[in-house]
Order: C-alpha cells, then structure tokens, then sequence
C-alpha cells in the first residue's frame, strides 16, 4: 500500500477553508483531519500552500487523432497537468471526427496510451446520426457535443429536425457550440467586400456577432425546454445571453453555461495588441461583456468555468483574418489566470474551487472526482499564492510553443499537481508517466 501524507495544507473545499492534513492511500483521500501522524511513503510540507481539488476542464481540444501537428493528448495532458489540471473532456472535431462510437473508442484507447490527466472524450452529433447518439453509454462517456454553429472542422448541425433528434434522444447532457452560421456568413460576405483579404482582427468580434451568438444560444435553450434534454451551452460571451439562463445553485437546473477563462481576461481592446492570437469562436468582446460574464459567474448564471483549449501552430496563426484558424492555447495558464482574478478582487478562491471542480463534477455527475473528501481519488494541486511567474515561451508545454499569456507575470503559481494520488508535477519537473484514468459517471 502506498501512502502520500500532506501536513499543514490550507484546504480551499465545499465553500470553505481550513488548514489540515491530508493522507493519500492507493490513490485516494483516506483522512482528512487537523493532524495526521502516519509513517508514509511521500510527505509533503503544504505549511503556506494552498491545496485545491485539481481542475476538471469540460472543455479541451486536444486534437488527436488526424491535426497533431497543432497538439496531441500527450503534449497537451501534460500541460494541463502543470497548470493545475487534472481531468478534462476532450472535443470530437479532429480526424477521423468522433461520431460514431466506434470512432470514439479508438480515441479512448489513445488516451489510455498517452494522457497524463485524467480524460473523457465527446461523442460528436451531425445531421444524420441520432441513432448513434441514443446508443452512447451514460456511464462512461462525458456527453454530447452539438455545433450549432460552425468553428473548427466541419461538423456543423444546422437542420432543426436533426438538432431536435439529437435533443429527443440523447440519454446524457448535450453541450453545443452556439454561433448562427447564416448571420456570420452575411458579415463575412460584407467585410470582405469592403477590406478584400486584409480583414483587420478587431472586426472578428463583429463578424460573429453577439445577435449570432444570441439567436444560436436562445434556438438550443427552447429546443431544450421543449424535449426536456439536458443542456449545457459553453464559451458564453455576450451580456444578451445571460438572460437565458438562472442564478443559484446548480441543483434541479438542466439549463446550465459556460465561461472560458480568455473570455473573463481579454476584451476586443486586445485585438490591437495581441491580433489572431486572441482570434476564437466565439469571439472575445467588449469590457462591458467580460464583466457581465464575471457577475454571471459570481451570481452562479454562469456555473462552470473551462478553457476550450484550442491550439494551433504560430505559423497558422501568422495568416491574414479569413486564413488565420480561430482558437487559443491555455490549459497551463489557465489556474494562474484565475487566481490572478482572485488578487484583483472579482473571485474569492472559492467560487474559483466551485465553477472549475465541484460543479463540473457536479454537472456531469463525475465518479469520485471534483472535491477532497474521503474515499474520493487524490486529484490535488498544491498553490503559491504569494510566489510570482512569468510566462514565456521557453516555459510553455504546448506542442505549439506559444500562449497569449507571454510576457505577462501571474501573482501565483502551481508547485505541485497529483494524478490519482501520484505527483506528476512539481515545481518544472514532471515524474515518470503514468496514464491518467478514464473518467466514470454515476448515471
């Protein structure tokens, strides 16, 4: 039996802190208590560090298989693993696209193979495979993944009977891209008109414009009262949307959103500065957008927040606008950015605890997982309130090598990340490969 014990962490858990001892046995939290005095294998002095359930990311792309060039689940799990994460749900847009169950497996046995975190893997919905989605097994898949509006890759669901089949038959929680394609399409057509090909980077926010995102959002909220399915719309970013939804807790809710950790940071007064680099979909917009989303996520409108991780090379993302692909890399900074969000006043550690950890455990019914309690897997990172780093590009895991962080000094850093139990990082140092585990569902 193998045993970590954790003397004098300050434990962030359940909308509380103390300072305890945590005993690690086989992988998961035997005790938690004020002073534990056990012989075991690893002791860890946490006296000054803040220990919190590591973060579980619903929304990852990771691009394995068919785009590795961009990332695979090896580089990209362990980023994620030095930034503080230790589970994530992995998108079915790559090559083969994950749309049929048979396609999803073989993604499973990569994972298996390769990733450093814990992970799960979207089944993808299109216009013609319902059938597929009423066979997905609720146990040990995460959910359902439904553009309704076109992004990256070419899976874009826009026929209603077919969205309405999806929503009728799928057995667990549909997670949709919510951007209306025709509206973008319009924009596009017209900027172009006026600008060709040289397009310039503030206009992204314009092109896929918040009525897009509006009109998409509020078309899957009915689609979802109407079938009853349970839904959850990710990357939410203008202040209109948040009307559809409900503050409180998360309880009896099967209408939920999300909030990724760029669209609480940047605003379209970074276009000028950082151009393509902070180019996603949707689109980051104004200041008066990020801050409603704050609140949001405050008043509990808004009860997860994720990255949708999303690299590409630094010479993808050279291009002109149309040429230049949509999407960020953020998995490592990802905690850092949030707990600089803390010493600026907007979260309390927390709410930060609460929308990356408890409620997507919560929301996703996730297996032991999401909170240090006894009997649950030792899913832990370790935090430096008070130890300053900056990021740069020689420091980034990614297999792109770049992040839109660079240059910027975060108030806080990650010392120590355990994966079932296991170190895997500590302080810029990585232990010997262990595969994560496949995430499990009580449903």
């Amino acid at each position: 039996m193998s045993r970590t014990l954790i003397k004098h962490a300050t434990i962030v858990n359940e909308n509380q802190q103390q300072v305890a001892d945590v005993l690690i046995e086989n992988g998961r939290i035997a005790q938690i208590a004020p002073q534990i005095d056990v012989t075991a294998d690893l002791e860890i002095n946490a006296e000054g560090l803040h220990l919190l359930p590591g973060m579980i990311d619903d929304q990852v792309h990771f691009r394995e298989p068919g785009i590795t060039h961009k990332g695979d689940i090896g580089t990209e799990s362990r980023a994620a693993v030095a930034g503080g994460t230790t589970s994530y749900m992995e998108m079915p847009n790559v090559n083969p696209p994950s749309v049929t169950l048979e396609a999803l497996e073989a993604k499973y046995a990569i994972g298996a193979e390769k990733s450093w975190a814990n992970y799960s893997f979207y089944l993808g919905g299109t216009n013609d495979n319902a059938e597929e989605v009423a066979r997905v097994n609720p146990k040990t898949v995460c959910g359902v993944k439904v553009f309704m509006g076109s992004s990256t890759g070419n899976m874009l669901v826009d026929q209603e009977t077919a969205l309405r089949a999806i929503f009728s038959n799928s057995p667990i929680i549909i997670t949709t891209h919510c951007e209306d394609t025709p509206m973008i399409k319009a924009n596009e057509d017209a900027f172009r008109e006026k600008y060709g090909e040289d397009v310039p980077m503030s206009a992204h926010p314009i092109i896929r414009s918040r009525e897009a995102c509006y009109k998409s959002s509020a078309m899957a909220v009915k689609l979802a009262q109407e079938t009853g399915a349970r839904l959850h719309i990710l990357h939410i970013t203008t202040k209109e949307e948040l009307d559809l939804f409900t503050p409180g807790p998360l309880a009896d809710k099967k209408i939920t959103a999300e909030a990724c950790v760029h669209h609480l940071w940047f605003t379209d007064a970074d276009y000028d500065t950082k151009g393509s680099l902070v180019k996603c979909n949707p689109a980051v917009k104004t200041q008066a957008d990020r801050d409603a989303i704050r609140q949001a996520v405050i008043d509990g409108r808004i009860e997860v927040i994720a990255t949708d991780h999303a690299p590409h090379t630094w010479d993808e993302k050279q291009n002109s606008y149309f040429k230049a692909p949509a999407g960020l890399p953020q998995v490592q900074q990802s905690l850092s950015a949030l707990l600089d969000l803390y010493h600026q006043g907007v979260f309390t550690l927390e709410q930060i605890v609460d929308r990356t950890s408890h409620n997507v455990a919560r929301l996703f019914d996730v297996q032991d997982r999401g909170f240090i309690r006894e009997g649950y897997w030792a899913d832990l990172v370790l935090v430096d309130l008070n130890k300053p780093h900056t990021d740069s590009k020689d420091k980034n895991l990614y297999k792109c090598q770049w992040s839109p962080w660079e240059g910027h000094t975060f108030k806080s850093s990650v010392i120590k990340t355990l994966v079932n139990g296991r170190v895997m990082y500590d302080q810029g140092q990585f232990a010997e490969f262990v595969p994560g585990q496949r995430l499990l569902f009580n449903r």
